[in-house]
């Protein structure tokens, strides 16, 4: 079964570069299952300590928000 999508100039000179012989479904498919292939670890130093601190703090005091608002 096929689909019709409609996708923007620059993003069809991309896929047609990336293609090659192939199709476009064949790259398409290649790209996002390369993109699901991301590791936790992909994000290892996005923030710095003290803001990770943060957010956890952040974390545990939502927690005991919610825990309160369903008693």
């Amino acid at each position: 079964m096929t689909k019709i999508i409609s996708i923007s100039d620059e993003a069809y000179e991309e896929l047609k570069k990336l293609k090659k012989d192939g199709s476009f479904s064949r790259i398409i498919l290649e790209l996002s299952r390369e993109k699901k292939k991301n590791s936790i670890m992909d994000f290892a130093g996005i923030i710095d300590k003290e803001e990770g601190e943060r957010m956890l703090k952040q974390l545990i005091e939502e927690k005991k928000i919610g825990s309160r608002r369903f008693q």
